[in-house]
């Protein structure tokens, strides 16, 4: 299997950045598998005080990986729901770190690649970047990723977005919540993640682990809940004759039979 992370620690911070620039680092099973792999390593590491996410590459990520998504067409709905729980353990996973987690955004982010943003603690954008959640364009919904991304914008944008499918700018996504904070260039993303880090290390480590723990339980969410419906959701939607049509005419590079000029 191919090594989609690189995983390295200096001054206490785990740098998890996805390599497969190729693609726009889109996320296929075995990356996510991966990805949920390299969490947990930096979850249960003492020698971790903070967690960057962050991207080689012109994109973020651009969400699925194409030829994932050519499996998926044909896949049952006990194979999509198996398939999208994969998505919802990773995302899961970076949500419940124990350290402060923070995403490194340049380039696009498209569908999932807003799902990692919104699991995130904190994240700084480059002003260049673009956000997007796609899917209804496919014929399909952002229902795997739609309880981090309401947590973190709320409702009101999350109807919007969601339903547009607009690609929308770091100050649209910095106005919203999505992200913590834009810079101008990418030169500035790290000193900006040094200076949070640096406050991040002035504070006890278990306590910023149990101030995480507090701050999820009091959420509105029912996470298992919302994990069961959202799987079960998307499946149905994926095998549905407007799922099916809006996904082969992706993977055909066609305008869906929807969609009106």
């Amino acid at each position: 299997m191919a090594d989609f992370i690189d995983y390295v620690v200096k001054d206490q911070t785990a740098w998890i950045t996805l390599t497969r620039s190729e693609v726009h680092n889109a996320l296929n099973d075995d990356f996510m598998n991966q990805l949920d792999e390299r969490f947990k390593q930096a979850s249960e590491s003492d020698d971790v005080r903070a967690v960057v996410l962050a991207a080689e590459g012109k994109s973020y990520c651009a969400g699925a990986d194409i030829h994932w998504m050519k499996r998926m067409v044909d896949y049952s709905i006990e194979e999509n729901i198996a398939d999208a729980t994969v998505l919802a353990d990773m995302l899961r996973r970076i949500r419940d770190c124990p350290k402060p987690t923070i995403a490194r955004v340049h380039g696009a982010a498209f569908g999932a690649g807003v799902g990692l943003i919104a699991a995130c603690d904190m994240s700084v954008a480059v002003q260049g970047a673009i956000f997007c959640l796609s899917e209804v364009r496919l014929g399909i919904v952002p229902a795997i990723i739609s309880p981090f991304v309401l947590e973190k914008i709320g409702m009101s944008a999350g109807r919007r977005y969601a339903l547009t499918a607009e690609r929308f700018d770091a100050r649209a996504a910095y106005h919203i919540g999505l992200v913590s904070d834009v810079v101008e260039t990418s030169d500035e993303l790290d000193p900006w993640i040094t200076a949070v880090v640096a406050q991040i290390r002035q504070n006890g480590p278990n306590a910023i682990a149990e101030c995480k723990r507090i701050m999820s339980e009091i959420q509105p969410f029912q996470w298992e809940q919302a994990q069961k419906l959202t799987t079960q959701r998307l499946a149905r939607v994926r095998v549905s004759a407007e799922g099916q049509e809006g996904l082969r005419a992706f993977l055909e590079k066609r305008k869906p039979s929807w969609a009106v000029d």
